[in-house]
């Protein structure tokens, strides 16, 4: 439908003759009309397109039978973009001679697919396919398109909210085109693609008060060959894009990787996982950074271009693995963007039914971990004209694309109101900064490690960039137990609750402060980092925020065990540190229950420790009731915070 095939009858040669009585063909049409037919043909092939139309119109003034002057007058008319003419043209055709050449009925259906004829369309090419005659190949195309306009005919009826809004003049200039957005998690920093002249270059904008500022060209990626098809992780420190013909690369197209260091990108270096001598593009960045998907002609995939993906595991990037049905069809599907949630792709694809060419759709992953059937974005998102990918937001709310102004072949980029059934999973991030408590100097290459406390398996683990930041990603509906640790420091954890108490209009943003392990544990194993400044001990609480108990017990929770096997971790590479654990209530209920619940909570954690092998005359452990909240008793934010257990490093 998008890809048309009415180049049949542009080069039409004549070769299928029918005989009938009640027209004329090339053969039996008198001498005007063949003399006038013959000249129509010159001038087609002189590119002479309004004189041919003219001379075949000719040709049925003096034999209005003559089929094959029919057939051109058709196909001038659609070179010269009449569409209604051309149709009313073509369907002459059919009344002279149903059966004259089956692929009258293929451009016929091409020619109202344009129109928004879709039911009209669909039923020539099922007419076609039908045919004893037709092409093999071209039936299967034609079955396909008569699938995608019976499509069209509900989507039509059916349309989905789509209100497009321009990201205005500071982002999408005068004369050039700018197509493929990319942003950050946080929503401020946008990079796209601008075609300048024949060369396409990034450029960058940044959000401020919630609005586009001055787009800026990034000149240490940009060259003077073609850079696109970018994709930024979610905490802007990489850049994937696909770039062609330089020096290091393996084919017509390969994929790149920058990263962000003190706010500028470092050279572009190939990504020897993804890189063949296919073509590949178009990657996208998981919001861990653990997965890439991207396209590929690749051989092993299901159609000319297909969806790929590469993992790091075990160290290392995995060699790259065709990501197979129900995404990847017989036909081109392409562009994917996974959203930060990790279970919504979307994708471009011309296999699965859709308006007609490429098509923008999602699949989810399951909780088995496979893709579900891709479903389409819906009318208006989708039309005839071949779409391109979308950036979703972390909210899931707003969708980023570039289309076509469809007069000048400019194209522009665009925000829009995403409607619900195509949202993804909503996501919030933990935006940081990790200090060292006694000097507040940001600590590079802090390890942070996020454990879903459901599963107690590790969702995302990062390292602290030069200034101590970083950004993660946290899908709603799972509790977290953030663990920063960094040798020559006590662990410090954190909780995010997205079961209970999830807010994605506001993201977390904190500073998270490393103590020191203090001197008297110098003979231990774990020496690193220590100077003069290394406290010798300091009696500062460090509260356990991921050790949980049943509802007025001393029983520990399962998702406690992440936390607890933290802190025996730490004794055991600091083999002279000794403790004391503290339990704390709120202020609900009678002072001596609260009081005998702190002892016994805190005597749990201590016994954990001594039934993994931790020392009992290491360990000491205290209740102190609701004598010492830290926060107000008077909301349940409040007195959830007030009970806590933790623990202080002893002299």
């Amino acid at each position: 439908m998008k890809k048309n095939n009415l180049v049949f009858i542009l080069s039409f040669c004549f070769s299928t003759v029918v005989f009938a009585q009640n027209y004329t063909t090339r053969k039996t049409a008198n001498e005007k009309a063949l003399k006038a037919f013959s000249e129509g043909v010159k001038l087609k092939v002189q590119d002479d397109t309004e004189g041919a139309l003219k001379a075949f119109t000719n040709a049925l003034k003096v034999d209005a039978t003559f089929i094959e002057a029919q057939i051109q007058q058709a196909a001038m008319y659609y070179k010269l973009s009449k569409l209604p003419e051309a149709e009313a043209a073509f369907e002459k055709v059919l009344t002279i001679d149903p059966n004259f050449e089956p692929e009258i009925l293929f451009s016929l259906a091409n020619i109202e697919v344009r129109q928004d004829k879709f039911l009209e369309a669909a039923e020539h090419y099922e007419a076609y396919c039908q045919s004893a005659k037709a092409d093999n190949r071209n039936k299967l195309i034609a079955a396909k398109a008569a699938r995608d306009a019976r499509f069209a005919v509900e989507a039509v009826k059916n349309p989905v909210p789509f209100e497009p809004k321009s990201l205005g003049d500071k982002v999408n200039s005068p004369q050039y085109s700018e197509y493929l957005p990319t942003l950050t998690a946080d929503g401020n920093t946008m990079i796209f693609t601008r075609l300048v002249g024949r060369n396409e270059d990034f450029f960058s904008s940044q959000k401020t008060d919630g609005e586009w500022q001055q787009a800026v060209p990034v000149e240490e990626l940009n060259t003077e060959n073609n850079e696109g098809a970018q994709a930024i992780s979610a905490d802007g420190k990489l850049l994937m894009f696909a770039a062609k013909d330089r020096p290091d690369g393996f084919g017509s197209f390969d994929i790149y990787f920058s990263k962000n260091q003190k706010g500028r990108w470092t050279p572009a270096k190939g990504f020897p996982a993804i890189n063949t001598e296919w073509w590949e593009s178009q990657p996208s960045i998981s919001a861990d950074g653990r997965t890439i998907y991207f396209a590929s002609t690749r051989p092993g995939g299901l159609g000319g271009v297909d969806i790929w993906y590469v993992r790091f595991e075990a160290g290392k990037w995995q060699a790259a693995k065709n990501l197979g049905a129900p995404i990847n069809t017989a036909w081109d599907d392409q562009t994917p963007f996974i959203h930060p949630d990790g279970t919504t792709l979307y994708f471009t694809s011309e296999g699965h039914p859709g308006m007609g060419g490429k098509d923008l759709f999602l699949s989810r992953l399951d909780s088995t971990g496979n893709w579900g059937t891709p479903q389409n974005l819906g009318y208006p998102i989708n039309t005839k004209e071949n779409e391109g990918t979308i950036t979703v937001s972390l909210d899931g709310k707003t969708a980023y694309f570039g289309r076509g102004n469809g007069i000048d072949k400019k194209y522009d980029l665009y925000q829009f109101a995403l409607h619900e059934k195509a949202r993804p999973q909503p996501v919030t991030y933990v935006q940081a900064t990790v200090r060292d408590a006694t000097t507040k100097e940001p600590i590079q290459g802090s390890r942070l490690d996020f454990v879903d406390l459901a599963t107690q398996k590790s969702v995302n683990i990062s390292l602290s960039d030069e200034n101590g930041a970083f950004l993660v990603c946290l899908p709603f509906g799972r509790n977290y137990a953030l663990n920063v640790s960094k040798t020559g420091y006590v662990f410090s954890s954190e909780n995010f609750n997205l079961i209970e108490t999830a807010t994605f209009d506001k993201p977390f943003t904190l500073d998270i402060y490393l103590q020191q392990v203090p001197i008297l544990a110098q003979n231990s194993t774990n020496t690193e980092g220590r100077d003069a400044t290394t406290p010798k001990v300091e009696d500062k609480p460090i509260i356990l925020k991921n050790v949980f108990f049943e509802t007025g017990k001393a029983d520990l929770k399962s998702e406690s065990l992440v936390e607890l096997n933290k802190l025996k971790l730490l004794l055991q590479e600091n083999p002279t540190m000794r403790i004391e654990v503290r339990g704390h209530t709120d202020n609900v209920g009678a002072d001596a229950d609260n009081q005998t619940l702190s002892e016994k909570r805190a005597k749990a954690v201590r016994d954990f420790l001594v039934n993994n092998g931790i020392s009992a005359d290491r360990l000491s452990y205290k209740g102190l009731g609701e004598t010492q909240p830290i926060d107000t008793n008077d909301t349940e934010g409040g007195r959830a915070a007030n009970r806590r257990t933790e623990f202080v490093i002893l002299k």
